[in-house]
């Protein structure tokens, strides 16, 4: 997953973002705006954890989603015709 997709689709992504860690407000989504240092340091904050901890999570959530918006794509595709 690309971080610059990531800002760019940031309020697409905040939901994801929300499912996976229940403890970040919608304050915290907006302050964290797509950037990933700064979700490392909320996940960090929210949940207690080391910063490497938080950086783990944020990677294998990363790579999840790294297929997931061709999925969505072509799930809007066929809805369409």
């Amino acid at each position: 997953m690309n971080w610059e997709q990531v800002k760019g689709r940031w309020n697409q992504t905040k939901g994801a973002v929300k499912k996976q860690w229940g403890k970040l407000t919608d304050e915290d989504l907006t302050v964290i705006a797509g950037q990933r240092d700064q979700l490392v340091g909320k996940i960090q904050e929210k949940y207690g954890i080391a910063k490497e901890e938080a950086d783990k999570q944020v990677k294998t959530w990363e790579s999840m989603k790294a297929n997931e918006p061709d999925d969505v794509n072509a799930e809007e595709k066929r809805k369409a015709s």
